[in-house]
């Protein structure tokens, strides 16, 4: 396997659009995680590895809101993705 560059195992892409939980709108192993990443970075979009994280998310079915026990993980991903956007979340009142 010498000079090849390891399969991405697994990739799982999520949707938030502030006014609900974030939803998963992409997941795949091997072949379709490298789909996945290689999207994102095509289109601008942050990436975090997190591999224990997108274990779980991978769990979820396509197009349902993450659960309720991974609100606080998946914060702190949104929030590096808006640190690394230059955005700043809305403010709620």
């Amino acid at each position: 396997m010498k000079g090849k560059t390891p399969a991405i195992p697994l990739a799982v892409a999520l949707q938030y659009d502030g006014d609900r939980a974030p939803r998963v709108t992409a997941k795949g192993h091997d072949r379709v995680a490298e789909q996945i990443i290689d999207l994102a970075h095509k289109h601008g979009i942050p990436m975090q590895e997190n591999q224990p994280l997108a274990a779980v998310l991978a769990r979820v079915e396509l197009g349902e809101e993450i659960p309720e026990a991974l609100y606080l993980a998946v914060a702190q991903v949104i929030a590096f993705a808006y640190h690394l956007s230059g955005k700043v979340p809305r403010q709620t009142q």
